[in-house]
């Protein structure tokens, strides 16, 4: 059974929580509603997704507690640009000289975090989802609106497995963004999707496999078409970017997002 725990007293801000070992060498820090994994191989490391500035001290903590070192980071993925996602990577860059991996149909994106294509305005989202007022409160005081972009960074391929702690292979998942991308764990059948299919979707409040609501999607057709590529993992843990990690796999979670569809 894994454990959770609190990373940070500071109740202004909605609480980190860091769950190790959500599957073998996985360990899940979320913040605001929006989770980060730490891949770890032996003393060496890799972050999939950067979360929001404030995230950059519980992370640290959270590194401490798993006895993992800063200067053993050895790349940030990005699953996509938005930029709940690309957070604290600038100052990862800064202080770390870390690199930083996001699909070329992003790279504009995480340097601009804030310009994203979206099918419906964000702001009616709270009158129809009132259960969306906390995760948004929890993300604007985590930080979200003080994003910087980052422009150095090395671009991830469309497929193929990445030369990074953890080794994961990258599945091209278009549609939340047009350069998003989900990691693969094959060894673990575990598959870290990003916002490409979550367990709960922050514009509306409400859990369960899905895609994210238009407020944030560039093209919930194209999303819905890459749950194939989702499913054709034939994963048994789903970890997604927002929301709790899905343990009744991959199958049931794409007949899940695609029964309630797009939003």
């Amino acid at each position: 059974m894994t454990r959770t725990i609190a990373v940070t007293p500071d109740r202004r801000r909605a609480a980190p929580r860091l769950t190790p070992e959500v599957v073998p060498g996985v360990h899940r820090l979320e913040h605001a509603f929006t989770n980060c994994y730490l891949l770890a191989d032996g003393d060496m490391w890799t972050l999939v997704d950067a979360a929001f500035p404030h995230t950059w001290g519980p992370l640290i903590r959270s590194a401490h507690e798993l006895g993992l070192r800063m200067r053993d980071l050895q790349g940030i993925v990005l699953t996509h640009g938005h930029f709940d996602h690309v957070g604290f990577a600038k100052r990862a860059i800064e202080e770390l000289g870390v690199p930083v991996f996001v699909h070329a149909g992003d790279r504009r994106l995480a340097a601009h975090p804030y310009r994203y294509r979206r099918e419906h305005t964000p702001f009616v989202y709270p009158l129809v989802y009132p259960r969306s007022l906390g995760p948004v409160a929890g993300m604007i005081r985590a930080g979200a609106l003080k994003v910087k972009g980052v422009e150095e960074v090395s671009e991830l391929p469309g497929e193929g497995v990445l030369d990074l702690p953890g080794r994961p292979e990258v599945v091209f998942t278009p549609g939340h963004t047009f350069g998003h991308c989900a990691l693969l764990l094959p060894d673990r059948e575990t598959l870290l999707s990003g916002d490409a299919i979550v367990t709960l979707d922050p514009y509306k409040g409400i859990p369960g496999a899905q895609i994210i609501a238009g407020a944030a999607t560039a093209d919930s057709a194209q999303a819905l078409r890459s749950l194939d590529a989702i499913r054709a993992t034939g994963a048994r843990v789903l970890l997604p970017g927002h929301g709790e990690p899905w343990l009744d796999g991959v199958d049931a979670a794409v007949a899940s997002a695609r029964a309630i569809g797009r939003s």
